[in-house]
């Protein structure tokens, strides 16, 4: 029984700090620093700077994360990049990852989910690992919201900000049971009956209902 295990993780978050003031500040919205807290439990966001990209904070993270792991790029047999702010729609954001980190072997690929996005991404990469198809994985999450975010929608403007994680998932022999580490299993679902609820308007702004 093969198991993926975590190796090493790595964060990264912009400089720009945004607390809720600020945000209100800038928006002239209606609001209160109390009315978000009460409600979402954020204090402050980040943003990416003008020309700071998803692909950017994923290479940080990324980076982190391999140096925690005790890995190099040359060991990594493969990228999962959850995101729905890529820096292009087409190719993945996860290729320019590769370009930018060296990694010269192995395969790269986006996966977009949303908030479960990273969720999907774990699974993924498990499942490769799993399948013998991969040994080392960087899975990683970067978003660029604030990219998306109508900041006059009261609704949802206070709720998202920027940054990246990753984490090497790596392959070990198990005894399959569940006293083993790492990924014991995932269960995904979704209900495509409620596509509408969070998506994106026709000028690309996020919409949510909820």
């Amino acid at each position: 029984m093969i198991r993926s295990v975590f190796l090493g993780c790595g964060s990264y978050l912009p400089s720009r700090c945004v607390t809720n003031d600020e945000l209100i500040a800038e928006t002239k919205l209606d609001s209160s620093n109390e009315w978000i807290e009460r409600r979402t439990g954020i204090k402050q966001r980040y943003f990416a700077g003008k020309n700071e990209k998803t692909s950017d904070m994923a290479v940080f993270a990324a980076k982190q994360a391999l140096e925690k792991s005790g890995l190099s790029v040359d060991d990594i047999d493969a990228i999962v990049l959850a995101t729905t702010t890529p820096d292009d729609r087409v190719p993945a954001t996860a290729t320019l990852v590769q370009a930018k980190l060296g990694m010269k072997r192995g395969f790269a690929v986006d996966v977009n989910a949303a908030c479960s996005g990273f969720v999907y991404a774990l699974a993924t990469a498990d499942n490769f690992i799993r399948l013998c198809q991969a040994r080392n994985v960087l899975v990683i999450g970067a978003e660029t919201l604030s990219g998306i975010t109508d900041f006059t929608d009261r609704e949802t403007c206070f709720l998202f900000g920027d940054g990246a994680g990753a984490v090497v998932l790596s392959a070990k022999k198990g005894l399959g049971m569940n006293v083993d580490q790492g990924i014991l299993a995932t269960a995904l679902h979704s209900d495509g009956n409620f596509y509408d609820m969070l998506k994106t308007n026709d000028k690309g702004f996020l919409r949510m209902d909820g």
